[in-house]
C-alpha cells in the first residue's frame, strides 16, 4: 500500500502484511462528529504522532521516545542499570514543536529532537530496513543502536483502527529483535550485542481521542532457545481490530483481547495480564519506573512506564507452551489530553 488514505479522504482499515509508504494524512477529510468538514487548522491541532525505541538486557535497560503533539514537541530518554539500580534520565519539551522533525512515512525517514546540545534522532532506513536510535546529551551520555528487520519472514504489527467517531489511529509495533550498538554513559560503556541485548519499537501516528488512556505490555528476550517479542495493550487500538500479538522466532502470532490487572496508585505492585483467547498468561513483577505528569490544561499527562520481569507461559495454537521465566520487558499505564 502506497499510502494509508485513499482517494476519496478515507483511511485504509484492518491489519496489514506490510507499512503504508506514506501516512498522508492530510488527505483525510477530517470533520466534526456532526459532520462538519474541518479545514487545515484543525488538521494540524488533532494530529498527533510518537515513536519509541526501547532496550532490553539483563545489564541494561532504556526507552527513548519522541512526540508531535501540534502544540508541543517533546522528548525523553532514560538508561536503568537494573545490577546497581542506578537510573538516568532526560526530558525535553519544546513549545510548537520547533527544533523537531517528524517524517510521516513509519519505513523510510527520521524523527528526531533537538533542544541546544541535546539530540534525540529516531532513523527509518528503507533500503536496509533497519531502525536507529542515535542518542547525544551534553552530559555527555551517548547511545548509537539499531536493528533489522531484514530477517526472512519477519513481519512487524502494521494495523489501522476507527478511533472515536471521527479518527483512526494507525500503528506499527515490533519486538523480539536483537539489538546491536553502543552506550556511553555515567553507569559505564556498554556493547549491545556483546551484552546480548533486545529491541523493540513502536511508530503511531493519527487523529486520536482527545483524551484517552491505555496499558500496555511489552517484553523482548529469549525463552527455551527462542528469540520471544511480545506486544499487548488494552485501551487503543481495539475498534475492530487489536495490536496483540507476539512473535517467536519473527514468527508473528495473533492474540486476542487482553485485560490488565493492577493497581493503578501502586504500580510496582505485581501487574497480571491475560488474554482472552488463553494464549497469553503473564505475572509482572516490578523493578524500576519511568514517570511524567504535567497538566497545561489544553495538554496533560500522566505516564508511567515500569520496567521489571515477566514470568508465565504463552500458548501458540497447535504447538508447545512457551515458558516465560523472569525475561525483562515493560509495561505502561498512560492518560493524556491532547
Amino acid at each position: 500500500m502506497d499510502r494509508l488514505i485513499q482517494a476519496n479522504g478515507q483511511p485504509h482499515f484492518g491489519i496489514f502484511a506490510e507499512a503504508p509508504g506514506l501516512i498522508n494524512h492530510r488527505d483525510f477529510d477530517f470533520r466534526s462528529p456532526m459532520g462538519r468538514r474541518l479545514g487545515s487548522l484543525a488538521k494540524w491541532r488533532r494530529f498527533h504522532q510518537f515513536q519509541y525505541f526501547g532496550l532490553i538486557s539483563d545489564q541494561l535497560i532504556g526507552g527513548c521516545a519522541l512526540a508531535d503533539l501540534s502544540l508541543a514537541g517533546v522528548g525523553f530518554v532514560y538508561l536503568f542499570h537494573p545490577p546497581s539500580g542506578r537510573m538516568l534520565e532526560r526530558q525535553f519539551k519544546l513549545p510548537l514543536g520547533l527544533g523537531t522533525r517528524f517524517s510521516q512515512r513509519p519505513d523510510d525517514g527520521i524523527c528526531q529532537l533537538r533542544s541546544g546540545r541535546n539530540l534525540l534522532r529516531l532513523e527509518n532506513l528503507g533500503a536496509s530496513r533497519e531502525k536507529r536510535l542515535l542518542v547525544e546529551l551534553d552530559d555527555g551520555l551517548r547511545i548509537d543502536a539499531r536493528f533489522s528487520e531484514s530477517e526472512p519472514g519477519f513481519q512487524p504489527m502494521c494495523l489501522n483502527t476507527p478511533t472515536a467517531v471521527n479518527g483512526w489511529t494507525y500503528a506499527q509495533k515490533v519486538a523480539g529483535v536483537r539489538c546491536s550498538g553502543r552506550v556511553s554513559s555515567s553507569l559505564g560503556d556498554f556493547d549491545l550485542a556483546a551484552i546480548d541485548a533486545f529491541a523493540h519499537h513502536d511508530w503511531t501516528a493519527g487523529y486520536m481521542r482527545p483524551q484517552t488512556h491505555w496499558n500496555w505490555a511489552c517484553l523482548s528476550g529469549q525463552a527455551a532457545g527462542r528469540r520471544v517479542g511480545l506486544n499487548l495493550s488494552c485501551g487503543v487500538n481495539e475498534t475492530s481490530f487489536t495490536e496483540n500479538c507476539y512473535w517467536l522466532d519473527g514468527e508473528l502470532i495473533k492474540v486476542d483481547t487482553v485485560r490488565f490487572a493492577f493497581d493503578r496508585e501502586q504500580p510496582l505492585q505485581p501487574w497480571a495480564i491475560d488474554s482472552h483467547d488463553g494464549q497469553v498468561a503473564l505475572r509482572f513483577e516490578a523493578r524500576g519506573l519511568h514517570r511524567q505528569r504535567s497538566n497545561l490544561g489544553i495538554l496533560a499527562s500522566d505516564f508511567k512506564q515500569v520496567f521489571g520481569r515477566f514470568c508465565g507461559v504463552l500458548r501458540p495454537a497447535g504447538r508447545d507452551q512457551v515458558v516465560i521465566d523472569n525475561l525483562w520487558g515493560f509495561v505502561e499505564d498512560q492518560y493524556v489530553k491532547w
